[in-house]
């Protein structure tokens, strides 16, 4: 692994090119990435801590810039949901390849309105719906028992709606500092970070690569 290298020839990111609005430029980027149909442009890899000050970290699904933050949808008693009720503090990454292009997003974690959460419960497509309602996420289970658990809300539900599980939802991660990221030859790369004060307001500065 020592010996592979990755050159950037990307044209690089300037303050003037950024919004100031933070959130307005990750949605831009996000935007950017699923028009040109990169794989999985909305991914990001969550980070939170638990109790115990121990992080971990999984890819999500990036599902909405709104509110003042980013939303994603899980389990509330999965792993990060519960490290999210001990201790909100997180931060997630979203990688666009070949745009060369890094996000950072420090910031709260607080859950959605259980409306919101419903609605986009019911958007979802009937097969996900199942696997949602019947998947005691991050808990030990047989491959045969959620199969079992599938066709048994299959035969009581066999079209959409499925009624959602309390413990299923939408958290909204309210950022107080986004980097962008943007890959230049030779290591020297394009770096600003974005930091709300306690006015709300942004503001911006480029950081050494």
């Amino acid at each position: 692994m020592k010996d592979v290298r990755e050159e950037y020839h990307a044209e690089g990111l300037t303050e003037a090119s950024l919004h100031d609005d933070p959130l307005e430029q990750a949605r831009r980027w996000v935007d950017e990435a699923i028009e040109a149909e990169l794989p999985l442009p909305n991914a990001m890899t969550l980070a939170t801590v638990s109790a115990e000050g121990q992080p971990s970290s999984r890819v999500v699904l990036l599902k909405g810039i709104e509110g003042g933050g980013f939303t994603f949808f899980t389990h509330y008693d999965s792993r990060k949901g519960e490290e999210i009720a001990a201790n909100p503090k997180v931060s997630f990454t979203m990688f666009w390849q070949p745009f060369d292009r890094q996000m950072i997003v420090i910031g709260e974690a607080h859950k959605v309105d259980p409306e919101e959460s419903e609605s986009y419960f019911a958007s979802r497509p009937y097969a996900s719906q199942v696997s949602a309602a019947i998947s005691p996420q991050s808990q030990p289970a047989s491959r045969e028992w959620l199969e079992e658990e599938v066709a048994r809300l299959e035969k009581e539900f066999p079209s959409a709606p499925v009624p959602r599980p309390e413990q299923w939802g939408g958290y909204r991660i309210i950022p107080k500092e986004i980097q962008f990221w943007h890959g230049r030859p030779s290591r020297l790369h394009d770096r600003f970070r974005y930091q709300r004060g306690a006015d709300g307001q942004w503001t911006k500065a480029r950081l050494a690569p």
